[in-house]
């Protein structure tokens, strides 16, 4: 059975590492053969990132969760 795993990437403008970022989830979803559904969200305001739970450029979510297992209980949420 393939899965699809959402992935969700949130970025700032002119992050160096998101499209490294990205290239790197779909050679993975390649090779685990999983299908990976990318969602790119370009953060532009406070409301945006506090809505996202954005924590700093880039922010990666695996079906609504953040990688990393600390900052899923952050409140430190930025923009700027």
């Amino acid at each position: 059975m393939n899965k699809t795993v959402h992935v969700r990437v949130l970025y700032t403008q002119g992050c160096p590492n998101a499209s490294p970022v990205i290239d790197l989830i779909e050679r993975v979803g390649k090779k685990i053969g999983h299908g990976v559904a990318i969602e790119t969200v370009l953060v532009t305001s406070q409301e945006k990132a506090v809505g996202f739970r954005f924590l700093g450029s880039p922010t990666v979510q695996i079906n609504g969760l953040d990688i990393e297992p600390a900052a899923r209980e952050s409140t430190a949420f930025g923009f700027g």
